[in-house]
């Protein structure tokens, strides 16, 4: 009677085969759909246009590669029949894997490096540059936090994004350090500050496109007495609480990296430049510019956002000419910021630009350049002001 009782008991709470089957159809609904949101975004990323919602998509690529990988394993050992509409997904899936790969694989160590490593019987510190790239936080108190780095760094240049008058006000202590300084302060989240060590000349504040977003431009001196145009950007980020469109972010950045491809100098850009490395204006910009990436072939810099490990990517960048290796990169600890400051440490050599070379300019990037900035300047007149810096004027349609 117990074996009778206990059998009926079994059967009445097994799971019936129909039941089952139902519940793996719909978990494999679930992994459809989230191969479907994957291919969706990278195919999103792939239109050509400049508002926010469309920009919005070449910042996640490596978390969209992550979740296309789930989706990948779930859907290639799932065990369920293969019906057309899987394989098409599928297909899709493998499609939209391999463009995020091809645009994130080449800041890993399998790539080959765009900047060279200097050897250390190399090492010259009279031909050397260091510097840290801080975006602040405006609202952020932690004073103390970024101090505390720069005094064990003690890099040539330091600057700082985001940095208002009460900022400039704690950061006075490191001013016996740095006797040259290029203060803009600013409450409207685009302040910025430049030290430095080194000796700054033909220094100029511009406000490019507009009146609210400064750039700096300056000579440093290095200690062997060569010297190297620098450039700090901050423009706007696409973003619904930002600018609704890149237009002015990306005709910002174009325009010095057209005014850097005439120059046979020493350059560095640094600075939140509010796009990832591996957008389509970035490359543009590297491309116009010739100046070179120190991440690629080497690992991410990922310096945005410092709260949340699982969703960051790079904002912060510095980029420079073939004459510049690398001596050393990092991100340094957490600030009390939504961005992680950026150490690195540059070498300028006529080996080193020898044997580094520019990526290869085409006709048609000349042309999209031009056109982009074209574009950011109409804009910029039509919505921000009229455009008279003279870095700007060559662009203007007369």
């Amino acid at each position: 009677t117990s074996i009778m009782a206990s059998f009926n008991v079994s059967i009445l709470f097994k799971t019936p085969p129909k039941l089952k089957s139902y519940r793996r159809v719909n978990n494999m609904i679930w992994v459809e759909i989230l191969a479907g949101f994957v291919i969706w975004l990278s195919f999103w990323s792939l239109i050509p246009r400049d508002e926010w919602w469309f920009r919005g998509a070449d910042f996640p690529r490596l978390q969209i590669l992550a979740l296309g990988i789930i989706a990948f394993l779930l859907m290639l050992f799932w065990q369920e029949p293969w019906d057309l509409t899987r394989q098409i997904i599928f297909i899709a899936l493998i499609a939209a894997l391999a463009y995020q790969l091809k645009m994130v694989l080449p800041y890993t160590l399998i790539w080959k490096k765009q900047v060279k490593q200097v050897k250390p019987e190399q090492l010259d510190p009279q031909k050397q540059i260091s510097l840290i790239v801080s975006n602040v936080l405006t609202p952020n108190t932690q004073y103390h936090l970024l101090i505390e780095e720069i005094e064990k760094y003690q890099p040539d240049l330091v600057l700082t994004l985001e940095t208002d008058q009460t900022w400039q006000n704690e950061l006075s202590v490191i001013e016996k350090e740095y006797p040259y300084r290029v203060p803009v302060p600013l409450d409207n989240l685009y302040g910025m500050h430049l030290y430095s060590k080194l000796k700054l000349q033909d220094t100029e504040v511009k406000f490019i496109l507009s009146d609210e977003i400064p750039s700096i431009h300056t000579t440093v001196t290095l200690r062997s007495g060569q010297s190297v145009q620098l450039y700090c950007l901050h423009p706007k980020p696409p973003s619904p609480t930002e600018a609704k469109d890149s237009t002015l972010r990306d005709a910002e950045l174009l325009i010095v990296g057209d005014q850097i491809k005439d120059l046979d100098e020493s350059c560095i850009v640094m600075g939140d430049l509010n796009d990832v490395a591996w957008s389509r204006t970035t490359r543009l910009f590297q491309r116009i510019s010739g100046l070179l990436d120190p991440r690629v072939g080497r690992h991410y810099v990922n310096t945005f956002h410092a709260d949340y490990p699982l969703l960051r990517w790079s904002l912060d960048h510095v980029f420079h000419s073939t004459d510049f290796a690398l001596v050393e990169m990092k991100r340094l600890p957490h600030m009390g910021s939504d961005h992680f400051p950026v150490y690195v440490v540059l070498q300028t050599g006529r080996v080193f630009e020898q044997i580094q070379e520019e990526l290869e300019q085409t006709e048609e990037d000349e042309q999209k350049a031009q056109e982009a900035i074209q574009e950011g300047i109409e804009k910029a007149e039509r919505e921000e002001k009229i455009v008279t810096d003279e870095i700007a004027q060559d662009y203007k349609k007369t």
